[in-house]
């Protein structure tokens, strides 16, 4: 199995020993708390369950500019993306520290961290700004990760935490949210080497289907781990047990057994696309797996990113050897009317044409479902129209 990014062993932030995590909890009550953001938590949750391997807390100023700037911390360390715990009023919380993370995401706000803290710095406006355009691309704040960014303060609080739990995700989710941990558990009991990560926020329909099959078959993968996002989405998002439910059904009928593991994770969408999909592979490896899709438009949204900017960003900008993870890289799929099956649309023989596909816009998809209008066969398995069919009808 491939190391995790950046050490030799998985160093999830979850303090396992149940004595020790009483204790911290016990400890918590009486330190000084503070409220994180969303995106901070979904960042503790990922660093508890061993995906951001190695960090061993939030990234001061300094990592944080470097890391949009290159990619790479102050140190030396190879990460896509400032990993931070941005507040709007730190006040009273100075270095040396230790402060409760309380949970913004459930109910009463219980503690979800404890943060020894290192440093507590301002980010100027010139310091957001350049972070923001390097990571995202852009600084609309019509984007909704960039939104996200840029509304829950400017004061870094860095420093290493020592995770409690895994917020909503493991209660929400007690079916489908995995670690990092669990998931190489998982690939090392199934006998697998060679493992394709599939990444959605999204049901799966058959183009999916195909592109996970295709990518196991020519990459002679003996499994593939589907890994969905459990945490924040944009609005008009299918809900993640919709998401799950259509995703089992598929797999279920049309994989063989024992060849897909269907697992989730805790996290906040960037919708950074490349420098998010540089993301993807450094968790993806942390989790076992040797190869993870990169499909069009990866992790994007709207038309801020080109279609396969995704993909060119792991050659021109990720330095050489910082990833063992392989790329397996995707054009759209869809299925060809000609030849009766799902292909990638660069590979469609000469002579096909946009109408020989079966193309549906996911606006047209709700509205079918929404009208309980059947999708059409080539585009969507009926077992799986039928759940997100069922889904769509209650909320009318």
């Amino acid at each position: 199995m491939l190391k995790p990014h950046g050490s030799d062993t998985l160093n999830p932030l979850f303090v396992a020993d149940d004595a020790k995590r009483a204790a911290l909890v016990e400890e918590a009550a009486g330190l000084k708390s503070i409220v994180v953001s969303s995106a901070a938590a979904a960042n503790a949750v990922m660093m508890g369950s061993g995906y951001f391997n190695p960090l061993t807390g939030y990234m001061n100023l300094a990592d944080s500019m470097a890391v949009a700037e290159k990619m790479t911390t102050t140190g030396g360390l190879f990460f896509p993306v400032p990993i931070v715990n941005m507040v709007e009023d730190a006040s009273g919380i100075e270095p040396g520290m230790r402060i409760a993370l309380l949970d913004p995401n459930v109910e009463g706000n219980p503690v979800l961290a404890i943060q020894t803290v290192a440093a507590v710095e301002t980010a100027s406006a010139e310091d957001m700004a350049f972070m923001t355009e390097k990571v995202y691309a852009t600084d609309d704040l019509e984007h909704p990760g960039v939104q996200a960014f840029n509304t829950v303060g400017n004061t870094l609080i860095s420093g290493d935490i020592e995770v409690l739990n895994f917020s909503y995700f493991e209660t929400d989710f007690p079916e489908t949210f995995r670690t990092a941990m669990q998931i190489r558990e998982a690939i090392e009991k199934n006998g697998w080497q060679k493992v394709v990560a599939f990444q959605t926020r999204n049901p799966m329909h058959r183009a999916h289907e195909e592109l996970v099959r295709m990518a196991m078959e020519r990459e002679n993968a003996d499994g593939a781990v589907i890994h969905m996002l459990l945490g924040k989405l944009k609005p008009g998002d299918i809900p993640a047990d919709v998401r799950g439910a259509a995703i089992r059904k598929m797999v279920e009928l049309y994989f063989p057994p024992n060849t897909v593991e269907i697992t989730g994770y805790g996290f906040d969408m960037l919708y950074a696309g490349p420098r998010e999909a540089v993301l993807h592979a450094v968790f993806r490896q942390n989790m076992g797996a040797t190869h993870l899709i990169v499909g069009r438009d990866h992790a994007g949204v709207g038309d801020y990113y080109g279609p396969f900017d995704a993909q060119t960003i792991f050659h021109n900008e990720v330095p050489e050897g910082a990833l063992e993870i392989k790329i397996f890289e995707a054009d759209h799929t869809a299925y060809s009317k000609k030849l009766g099956k799902v292909i990638m649309m660069r590979e469609a023989p000469e002579g096909h044409t946009k109408e020989d596909f079966v193309l549906l816009s996911g606006t047209k998809v709700r509205a079918m479902l929404a009208a309980g209008e059947a999708l059409p066969t080539e585009f969507a398995r009926p077992e799986v129209a039928k759940i997100l069919m069922d889904f769509y009808q209650s909320q009318a």
